[in-house]
């Protein structure tokens, strides 16, 4: 467990002198979000292993490697068959060439493909820290799930909230479950749907009922937890007449430190 949590919970268990006190829904999203930048900052330290759904409806697995900075994927299966023979070296050779052309790069060439990696990171981040901005929550109760206890909030908008972008402005036509570990104060699982239209300013947009996602997170070494699995379905109407939708899934596994090259 992170220290400063530790002692943060053990003050307020001695304020009351029993152990039997539960913290207060704004205290768990607080300690729940300082997790999360932990978190945040260590992901780059990490190899991983991703399976994704294309938009054709096939999955794709891939081994992402930290390569100076940032990630690459090297693909290893399709419909979780492994490529082998020829397709199988084409992609070894395909990351040996892209570690050599990484190694060759000019300071100015490496300092940009770092900093699009970063900006997109922070975009995703950002976004991530609205959801303890954009609601309200309620502690409802705990729950075991899986191994771990948790607790379970409710999450509902808030009538002041003013998105920071146009990203988070569906935030405000959203409700939510989160799922906070009792131990670590990790999210175990973070679920949030649309329940009313949402216009989005700029793309002449609405997101609609029906668009939702989760998050589920897991534990990977010492306090650091990182994503598990990840699923969105989105349904707009676009010019507010033609009705599109998206499917997203990614599927995260075996986390390892970084070589980095």
């Amino acid at each position: 467990m992170n220290c400063g949590i530790a002692l943060m919970l053990l003050a307020a268990l001695n304020a009351t002198g029993s152990a039997a006190h539960e913290p207060d829904a704004k205290s768990i999203v607080q300690h729940s979000q300082s997790a999360n930048d932990i978190d945040w900052k260590a992901n780059p330290e990490y190899d991983w292993t991703e399976r994704d759904l294309e938009s054709d409806g096939s999955y794709k697995t891939f081994q992402e490697f930290m390569i100076l900075g940032s990630p690459y994927g090297k693909l290893i299966a399709i419909n979780r068959t492994p490529l082998s023979g020829d397709k199988a070296r084409d992609e070894e050779q395909k990351l040996d060439a892209e570690i050599s052309k990484r190694r060759s790069e000019t300071p100015e060439q490496r300092q940009k493909r770092i900093a699009d990696f970063e900006k997109e990171r922070s975009r995703e981040h950002a976004m991530m820290s609205q959801l303890t901005v954009a609601f309200d929550f309620k502690l409802i109760g705990a729950q075991r799930l899986g191994s771990r206890d948790v607790y379970v909030l409710e999450a509902t908008p808030k009538r002041d909230y003013r998105p920071p972008n146009m990203e988070c402005q569906a935030l405000t036509g959203m409700r939510g479950r989160l799922r906070v570990d009792k131990k670590t104060f990790q999210w175990v699982k973070v679920e949030a749907e649309v329940v009313h239209p949402v216009s989005i300013e700029g793309i002449l947009a609405r997101v609609e009922p029906g668009t939702r996602f989760q998050l589920e997170k897991a534990p990977v070494e010492g306090d650091v937890w990182l994503p598990k699995h990840y699923s969105m379905r989105a349904k707009a109407k676009v010019l507010f007449m033609f009705t599109h939708k998206n499917r997203d899934e990614e599927t995260y596994w075996d986390y390892q430190r970084s070589k980095n090259y």
